[in-house]
């Protein structure tokens, strides 16, 4: 029986790749580097900030790592706000399962600052109980360690909760912590050889039958 349920940001609850995509592209000019196409950029996104510019770079630009992860800081502030939002459907959700009294959280390797601020600007108050985003001294996903403490928060065991997401990151977060995985087809990483969700019905129809 499902009777809480943790969400990845990037990729399952929001589209935020226009916005990571402009910020590392501005980034990269910043530093004189090449650009990414869209695409390409997709392909860096899931294991936070860090994997993300290390990624951009070519192994020839690779000591360039720190100067690139502080332009992007900078331009992500803004970028964001451009480039990121809720999947259609999203949103009318997470309110109706909210108010089945349903604990909800959001847990996500983007840095916390960015998380916390993205979800207050794009979803309605009071929706988590909990928003959590990478932070020093917490492992990242797919350590499920932050995950369980949430659940601990709820008083619920790990086999109670599911976590929904959109990568191999998110599918592995879940086997590791004892979860039961809800993975979406329309995000960054999308795992193969495994069932998934291909719209916000979906999801809902599978928290109401585990309910």
């Amino acid at each position: 029986m499902i009777r809480g349920l943790i969400f990845d940001l990037d990729g399952t609850l929001v589209d935020s790749l226009p916005g990571i995509a402009t910020a590392l592209n501005h980034a990269l000019d910043d530093i004189k580097l090449p650009n990414h196409p869209q695409d390409v950029v997709e392909t860096f996104i899931g294991d936070g900030l860090l994997n993300l510019v290390t990624r951009a770079l070519s192994p020839d630009h690779s000591n360039q790592q720190n100067e690139l992860l502080s332009a992007f800081q900078k331009h992500y502030s803004e970028d964001w706000k451009h480039g990121t939002s809720p999947y259609p459907g999203m949103t009318s959700l997470l309110e109706e399962l909210h108010q089945s009294d349903m604990p909800m959280a959001v847990l996500s390797n983007k840095p916390h600052g960015y998380t916390v601020e993205i979800v207050e600007s794009l979803f309605p108050r009071n929706l988590f109980s909990q928003v959590r985003g990478h932070q020093e001294g917490y492992p990242k996903k797919p350590d499920p360690t932050a995950a369980h403490q949430i659940i601990s928060d709820w008083n619920l065991k790990a086999e109670e909760v599911a976590y929904i997401g959109d990568s191999t990151v998110d599918l592995a977060t879940a086997r590791n912590g004892d979860m039961t995985p809800l993975i979406f087809s329309w995000g960054y990483g999308t795992p193969t050889n495994f069932p998934l969700l291909d719209s916000v019905d979906d999801l809902r129809n599978a928290i109401l039958k585990a309910s």
